[in-house]
């Protein structure tokens, strides 16, 4: 008796290893083919180039759904298109969703929706970041309005683990309606470039309604969202590299808000020389320079992951690390606009402060702005709304602030960059430093303009007038005299003493108001 026993335990072992092949297969080799000729990797693919390997935990692989009606019931695959589960990146846990277009096109159905909501709620409840691979046409038509509320269960947990765990959404193909609107909410949208598009209403419904004529790429393409509207915070060319860069970014994240990121041992020496920023930034304030380049100067070993890099570029956002410990950087890039602040800097800034705060990351804020940019349109499209984005997000943000400026630091961008006066912990300054309402001669216009209107040589009681105003309001030591920057630093010793102030920082703690909420501008 205890031998047919065990031998039906095995058989039915057997039968649950066909099963879970059946299950990890797929729909099929036609399928996979279909999904290689449009030069993406299988799902599985996917989730094997994210994690380490051989640390994915499936969750729900032999899920089907019960829907009937519309052939539904005729097909019944396993996984209903969407594999979910839990691994690890560089050994720290990782929950992951990711969609199977080879099945039902990666439509969302009622099954497939729950898969998500649960892995989603996993993710929550363990404190970890939450990654979704995203190759998926909307909601599957043929379930209706289950379908859809599917999504609204989706967008419910988005909203609810906002700034509880990371939420990474990773773009690998044509996403359309809701299956756009759950990346929107995440903290960090990756594309990659001619097989990923998102939008809400597809060429088709554009070209009906409106008349336009466009393609997928030329409406929510890869280049489109990282440039112009700003909904894409990183573009590759493939998906191997595409998937490289979220396992970089995770690396430099905590789990969750309750811990700090991850440190690592440095090997750049905390103290090093910075001497080179001398040569770097020029000392005449209206001569451009990269940014870029001081950035990698002060930090370890030059590495920089840039957000949005190619969406308002007059101001740089990324993270980096500084003695091993990460940094997020945001920074005036004289190179472009001259680094002004317009709206959509405001808003792209805005929104890495409060990821940073959120996620226990210190601000380091290099300066040298010239104001905001003027303009009918720009007032017309709501700059003091968009600028008090910014100024909100750093009046609200408890996490280590530091700020230096480099050269120009003028009116109100002065103040709203992290300026001592709205909380910054710690404010340093070069002696190339400019901190004023305006430049001297803008403010020789409207202090002396009778003067100079009046004078016979206006061009040359202009240059003297402002060269008085100059040198009385705007030396570098100004500010200092007045408390205003807690110290004038050598470029040379920029590394050494922001390391410093930073470890001096880490220790901070803030006491924040008892609200249920604020409410920011929007």
């Amino acid at each position: 008796m205890a031998g047919a026993g065990l031998g039906g335990v095995r058989g039915r072992v057997a039968e649950l290893a066909a099963v879970r092949a059946r299950a990890v297969a797929g729909p099929g080799e036609e399928a996979t083919r279909a999904q290689r000729a449009k030069g993406k990797l299988t799902v599985r693919e996917r989730i094997e180039l994210l994690l380490d390997p051989g640390s994915f935990n499936e969750v729900g692989q032999l899920r089907r759904h019960r829907a009937t009606g519309f052939g539904l019931e005729a097909r019944r695959p396993y996984t209903d298109g969407v594999v979910t589960g839990w691994g690890t990146v560089e050994g720290r846990t990782v929950f992951v969703y990711a969609h199977d277009f080879r099945i039902f096109g990666g439509a969302l159905g009622e099954a497939h929706a729950e898969k998500i909501h649960k892995v989603m709620d996993m993710a929550i409840a363990a404190g970890a970041p939450l990654v979704s691979l995203n190759d998926g046409a909307g909601a599957r038509i043929q379930e209706g309005v289950s379908a859809l509320a599917g999504y609204g269960g989706i967008f419910q947990r988005n909203t609810r683990a906002s700034g509880v765990i990371p939420q990474i959404s990773v773009m690998l193909g044509p996403c359309a309606g809701g299956a756009a609107y759950s990346p929107a909410l995440t903290d960090f949208v990756f594309m990659v470039r001619d097989t990923s598009q998102m939008f809400i209403t597809g060429p088709d419904v554009v070209r009906a309604v409106t008349g336009e004529e466009i393609s997928q790429n030329g409406l929510g393409g890869a280049d489109v969202h990282a440039e112009t509207s700003g909904v894409c915070h990183f573009a590759y060319d493939d998906e191997e590299t595409c998937l490289a860069e979220v396992r970089y970014l995770l690396s430099m994240l905590p789990a969750n808000n309750r811990e700090n990121p991850p440190a690592v041992p440095a090997e750049d020496l905390a103290d090093r020389d910075t001497g080179a920023l001398l040569d770097l930034v020029p000392a005449d304030g209206n001569r451009p320079y990269d940014m870029h380049r001081v950035i990698e100067e002060i930090v370890d070993d030059g590495e920089v992951l840039e957000v949005h890099e190619r969406w308002a570029r007059n101001i740089i956002c990324a993270l980096a690390r500084l003695d091993g410990q990460t940094v997020g950087i945001v920074a005036s890039q004289p190179a472009v606009l001259a680094g002004v602040l317009d709206i959509e800097a405001s808003e792209k800034a805005a929104r890495f402060v409060q990821f940073c705060d959120a996620f226990n990351v210190p601000l380091l804020t290099l300066l040298d702005v010239p104001g905001f940019l003027p303009g009918v349109d720009q007032e017309h499209g709501g700059i003091i709304r968009h600028g008090a984005k910014l100024l909100y997000a750093y009046c609200n943000a408890s996490v280590p602030r530091i700020s230096l400026v480099l050269r120009k630091a003028y009116g109100g961008a002065y103040i709203v960059m992290d300026s001592q006066s709205i909380g910054a912990d710690l404010t340093f300054a070069w002696p190339t430093n400019e901190i004023a309402v305006m430049g001297a001669e803008g403010a020789a216009n409207v202090i002396f303009r009778k003067q100079i209107a009046a004078a016979d040589d206006p061009e040359a009681v202009r240059a003297r007038v402002a060269k008085e105003y100059r040198a009385e309001l705007m030396h570098p030591y100004y500010a200092a005299e007045r408390g205003l920057v807690d110290d004038v630093i050598d470029p040379a010793a920029t590394r050494e003493v922001l390391v410093r102030s930073l470890a001096m920082l880490r220790t901070k703690h803030a006491d924040l108001p008892a609200r249920k909420h604020g409410n920011p501008p929007q």
